[in-house]
């Protein structure tokens, strides 16, 4: 919940300006008008591509739920075919491409070229991105017929006197400010793991200020104090109508925070038990290549447990040895190692993963819907992006 909810409350604040001031109407018809109704679910998810190489997987979906509803009232149709295209590329971005910390500590255990994994991981979340995002997502969005949450969308008359119809530059910017401030605090941190001096350069006041504002909870407020000035008080909203529909957006977003603060809280406990250690630990001797053991190993860990960060750092410390002591690996053959166990721990996300509930609670899926859609995606990035990570290391052999 410490830190799930201040993400979500500031995103939902944000949603709710540009929902209700009409903002996100204005982006949707510009998105519509230059890519037409019928590849708005591909707008979405390359714009998602984008955002999601500095942002983190829950902020990314919480900056974006806003687009994604307008686009769905919009132009009609299952919610998940305009949702699944853009929860599926922040989540290919985050697992597959570093500078996400899975991908980054994986390859630090390993003795992986960052750099090189980066470039392997856009090659692997690319094609994952497409196949089940878009391929899958059509097919589900389909099958299911979901309603738009009325959560955003929804006030009272009062609270219609904020709509302004701004300008689509202000929105924009809007929806860019933590984009570009978390892409400072990530760039800054990578090159500093890259220099001889990182604590000298980490010193420096002016790369201190841009770190500090682009950590995620700083850059969303700063992005929603942003959206107070431009949508509200620029546009002549008196302070306290400005005032309500910030607290307008919070109650119904709460049983978000609680559920899937829960299902975090159960995962937590799983992996306070040392099951994954334990899992990782029987399946260590299966006489298997090292790409494709490390890669059943993180599978069984991220099912374990619930966190695919935890699965992936679990498993390249338990195959590190197996690694490091090879000298016949290549550097491609290390990062496509490291690839492999990163699509495994993405695997069958579902109750004790707190991405689930956040998924289920947003587009409002029961759990059943969820477990078949969400988790089926899941174990489709999974095995799509093993078979991608697989090539790279026979065509590297």
């Amino acid at each position: 919940i410490g830190s799930v909810a201040l993400l979500v409350s500031l995103g939902a604040m944000l949603g709710r300006m540009l929902e209700i001031s009409g903002g996100a109407q204005v982006l949707t018809d510009a998105l519509i008008q230059r890519f037409g109704e019928q590849r708005a679910p591909l707008a979405l998810g390359v714009a998602s591509l984008l955002m999601g190489f500095p942002i983190f997987f829950d902020a990314g979906v919480v900056v974006m739920l806003p687009i994604i509803f307008a686009t769905a009232r919009r132009a009609g149709g299952s919610l998940l075919r305009y949702a699944m295209p853009s929860v599926i590329a922040f989540s290919a971005m985050h697992v597959f491409v570093p500078p996400h910390p899975g991908a980054v500590a994986a390859s630090g255990l390993l003795g992986a070229n960052v750099g090189l994994v980066m470039v392997l991981g856009l090659l692997v979340a690319l094609p994952v991105w497409y196949l089940v995002g878009m391929v899958f997502g059509q097919y589900v969005a389909k099958k299911y017929q979901i309603a738009v949450p009325e959560f955003l969308h929804k006030g009272s008359d009062e609270l219609k006197e904020f709509a302004s119809n701004p300008r689509l530059g202000v929105v924009v910017l809007l929806l860019l400010l933590p984009f570009l401030l978390i892409a400072f605090n990530t760039g800054l941190n990578m090159y500093a793991s890259t220099t001889a001096d990182s604590k000298a350069f980490l010193a420096q006041p002016v790369v201190g200020v841009l770190r500090f504002v682009g950590e995620t909870p700083i850059a969303l407020l700063l992005s929603v104090l942003a959206g107070m000035l431009l949508l509200g008080w620029h546009s002549g909203k008196p302070a306290k109508l400005v005032e309500k529909v910030l607290d307008s957006a919070l109650a119904p977003i709460f049983s978000v925070i609680l559920i899937t603060g829960a299902g975090g809280m159960f995962g937590g406990v799983l992996r306070a038990t040392g099951i994954g250690n334990a899992v990782a630990d029987s399946f260590q001797h299966m006489g298997l290549p090292i790409i494709v053991a490390g890669f059943l190993i993180s599978c069984l860990v991220r099912v374990a447990q619930g966190s695919a960060t935890v699965a992936l750092i679990t498993t390249a410390a338990l195959v590190q040895p197996a690694v490091m002591g090879n000298l016949d690996y290549n550097s491609v053959q290390v990062a496509a190692i490291v690839l492999a166990l990163a699509a495994g721990s993405v695997f069958a996300s579902h109750v004790n993963d707190s991405g689930f509930w956040l998924v289920s609670r947003f587009f409002n899926l029961d759990m059943k819907t969820t477990l078949k859609t969400w988790t089926v995606a899941q174990a489709l990035m999974a095995v799509i992006g093993f078979i991608g990570a697989y090539a790279i290391y026979l065509l590297a052999s």
